[in-house]
Order: C-alpha cells, then structure tokens, then sequence
C-alpha cells in the first residue's frame, strides 16, 4: 500500500513543486488550498495522469481549526504531512490592523497545530510518520517591514524543535525547511527594483526557485529517523 502526504499551501510554487515531487516519490496525495479550488484541481488531474498516483483537492482554510477537523474526518491518517501554507505581510507594524496580525500568525502558526493535532495520533499508532514545516531565513534574522511574517516562522522554528522532542520517542521526525528568497508569487508584491536590491544581497546572486525548495525536502524526507528536530536553511549564503 502506498504512503499518503498531506501538503498545504499546494496550489502553487513551493507547495505545488513539492507535491510534483511526493507525486513522482509515488506517495498518494492529499493537496490543500484556501482559494485557488480550480488550480488544485487542475493539479490533482495532471498529477493523477502523469504519476499513477492517488490525489485529493480540497479547499480547506488550514487556519481554521473546525475546517482542519473536517479534512480529516474525511482523508484520515497521513504518513507525511508537509506544512507549506502561509501568507506575508509587508508594512510599518503601526499600520497593522489586529485583524491582518491574526490572519498571518493563524495562517503561518495556528495552522500547525491544527494540522498536526489531527496528523499526530495516526503516526503514533503506527510509529512512523514524517512532519516537515516551511519557514524562513526571517524565523531566525527578522525582516524589516515584515514583523508578524517573522515572529510567525520563528514560532515556526521552535515549534518544529519543541515537537519532535515530543514525538522522538514514537519515531516520527519533524523537522523545518528555512528558504531565503525564493521566486514565488508571494514575492511579487515587491516592485523589480526592490526584488534586484534583494538579489544584491544574495551570495548566489539570484532568487532560489520553488523546484530547488522541493530538492530540500526531498531531502529531508529521505534522511535516517534519528534525523530530527532540526532547521534546515537554504538561502543561497544569505546567512
């Protein structure tokens, strides 16, 4: 029987390239997004097509504890769950309104422990399972104009540390994935001239791609159990 993988966010660029890549891996697939029903589902066809794989689309608003206890009702246990779904703020903190906060904290954090609250029991029933979070070079250095996106991936971080202590004794692995600048859509809210001043900045003289991010997961997926607990940074030697 084949494993199954939950990837949230998967509707496009880091989290689509990552489940083209568990597709090709031969894991069935469970792809989630919040709005974009009509790109999933175009995935899902392509990925059931090309690969031979089994793939469920639901939309699911992954910050929304009741929406997440629903998704898996219906799909029920997983052996991979990858949490990629996020979404960024960029603005003075002062001009933040409490509602834009709650939306990036409960999209970026919240979200984890509704997913892996559900997930977790599943994995300690078979004791196995593999929790792979996405955050970012901002979890640990801060961005500027970027406050709530920051404090969300370091509680990413330390979420991600703090649970596979948990878990460890059950051999299930959680670990993160910490990308710097990728070229993604999440990026384009910056005009060419400040995308080229990031560039600038970066040793590698370019953005990272969304493929090279599922590269690293793969990575990580594929490492010993006793690999765990750990953020794994790609940012081109930006750090």
């Amino acid at each position: 029987m084949r494993k199954k993988a939950l990837i949230t966010g998967a509707s496009r660029g880091i989290g689509e390239e990552i489940a083209g890549m568990l597709a090709g891996e031969g894991y069935d697939l469970v792809i989630v997004c919040k709005n974009s029903g009509e790109r999933l589902t175009r995935l899902r066809e392509r990925l059931q097509r090309e690969c031979g794989i089994r793939c469920e689309a639901a939309v699911c608003d992954v910050s929304d504890s009741g929406q997440v206890e629903m998704l898996f009702e219906i799909i029920g246990e997983v052996d991979v769950l990858v949490n990629n779904a996020a979404v960024s703020y960029v603005g003075l903190l002062t001009d933040m309104s409490v509602e834009k906060w709650r939306e990036v904290l409960d999209t970026n954090l919240s979200s984890l422990f509704y997913t892996c609250r559900a997930a977790v029991p599943g994995m300690v029933k078979k004791k196995a399972g593999k929790i792979i979070n996405i955050s970012s070079v901002w979890g640990s250095a801060g961005a500027s104009m970027e406050v709530a996106y920051s404090a969300s991936k370091g509680g990413v971080n330390s979420f991600t540390k703090a649970l596979a202590k948990e878990l460890a004794p059950s051999n299930i692995q959680v670990n993160a994935a910490a990308f710097g600048v990728i070229d993604t859509q999440m990026n384009q809210c910056f005009s060419g001239e400040e995308r080229a001043a990031l560039v600038e900045e970066i040793p590698a003289d370019r953005m990272g791609t969304a493929g090279e991010a599922a590269q690293l997961v793969r990575q990580i997926l594929h490492m010993p159990d006793y690999f765990t607990g750990q953020i794994v940074t790609m940012d081109g030697g930006w750090i």
